[in-house]
């Protein structure tokens, strides 16, 4: 569990935000863990929206080759 510590500011302001650093280490492996599927999945779903687009005639369909001219 995240045991966070709140920063304020004469006001009362909340300014920023301290985690241990145990548990920064081990929040930020965790997000590290989910970086590369989440990349994967948003990279699909634009693929998908082209695919459709290219469906609708909205936008032009490319050769193997063109594709591959762009990597």
């Amino acid at each position: 569990m995240i045991t966070p510590e709140f920063v304020n500011d004469r006001k009362g302001k909340v300014k920023a935000v301290q985690i241990p650093i145990r548990q920064w280490d081990a929040l930020t492996k965790k997000l590290r863990k989910y970086e590369q599927p989440l990349k994967i999945k948003a990279d699909l779903r634009q693929a998908f929206r082209e695919v459709k687009q290219m469906q609708q005639g909205k936008i032009r369909k490319q050769t193997l080759s063109q594709f591959l001219d762009e990597l």
